[in-house]
C-alpha cells in the first residue's frame, strides 16, 4: 500500500533544524522547546503535502469517477464512490477483497470504481485485459471476483481456465483482450495513477482523497460515512 515517502519529511527536517544543531555543536544551551518546534514543522508539511494531494485528486476528478473504459461494482448511481487501483497478483490486494465485497452487499449506496493496475508481474497485464474483455460479454465482476479469489501463482492458465469457470466465451475473450480500447484504458490508469502519487497496490481514493497508510487498516464504512457527510 502506498505510504508518505518519509525523504522529504527528513530533508525538510534537517533544513529546519539546522540552526539548533549549530547551536549544539557551539555548546550553546539546547532550546527547551526543540523537539516540538520539529514535531511541529513536520505536522504542517504533511498537512500541506495532504493538501496538494487532495488538489490532485479534485482535478482529476472526472477520471476517476466517469471514465465510460472503467468498470465499477455496486450501485452505479451510488451517492459515495470508492476507487481502488489494484493487481490481480497482489496479496495485499485479494487480502482486502472480502471487505469491499462486504462493503458494496451492506451499503447500497457505494459504488465501487475499479482501475485495473497491472505492475508486478506479466500475467498481471493479461489478467487485467482479460478482465476488461469480460465486460463485453457482461461477466466483469463474477470473473474479477473469481480472479480477485484465487489464492496461488497467477498463470496464464489460470487466468484462461477462471474464465471458462464463469461461464465467458474464451475464443471470444482472447480476440477481445487485443482491442485497442483496452489497452488504452490501462495506460490511462497509469498515467492517473502516477499523477495522484500511487506507486503501489491497493491504492484507494475516496471523498476526495488518497488514502495513505495500509490498506489492512483503512476503515471503509468510516471513510465512506465521513465521505457522505462531508459537504460537496
Amino acid at each position: 500500500m502506498f505510504t508518505l515517502s518519509l525523504r522529504p519529511l527528513i530533508a525538510g527536517a534537517i533544513f529546519a533544524i539546522a540552526p539548533l544543531m549549530n547551536a549544539m555543536a557551539a555548546d550553546a544551551p539546547r532550546p527547551a522547546n526543540a523537539d516540538q518546534a520539529v514535531q511541529a514543522y513536520l505536522s504542517k508539511l504533511q498537512a500541506d503535502q495532504e493538501r496538494a494531494r487532495d488538489q490532485l485528486v479534485a482535478n482529476q476528478t472526472p477520471a476517476l469517477l466517469r471514465d465510460p473504459g472503467t468498470p465499477a461494482i455496486g450501485n452505479p448511481n451510488g451517492d459515495v464512490a470508492v476507487i481502488e487501483f489494484f493487481d490481480y497478483a497482489c496479496p495485499y490486494c485479494k487480502a482486502v477483497q472480502p471487505r469491499l465485497e462486504k462493503l458494496v452487499k451492506d451499503d447500497k449506496g457505494v459504488k465501487l470504481i475499479i482501475k485495473e493496475f497491472p505492475i508486478l508481474t506479466p500475467e498481471s497485464l493479461v489478467a487485467a485485459k482479460a478482465a476488461l474483455a469480460a465486460v463485453k460479454q457482461g461477466k466483469y465482476e463474477q470473473y474479477h471476483n473469481r480472479l480477485m479469489a484465487f489464492r496461488g501463482q497467477l498463470t496464464n492458465d489460470v487466468i484462461f481456465d477462471t474464465a471458462k469457470e464463469v461461464g465467458l466465451d474464451v475464443a471470444r475473450l482472447r480476440k477481445d483482450m487485443d482491442a485497442p480500447a483496452i489497452t488504452d484504458e490501462i495506460i490511462a490508469n497509469f498515467n492517473l495513477a502516477r499523477g495522484l502519487r500511487i506507486f503501489q497496490t491497493p491504492g484507494f481514493v475516496a471523498g476526495g482523497h488518497v488514502l495513505t497508510g495500509a490498506s489492512a487498516d483503512i476503515d471503509f464504512p468510516k471513510v465512506v460515512a465521513t465521505a457522505r457527510a462531508t459537504p460537496r
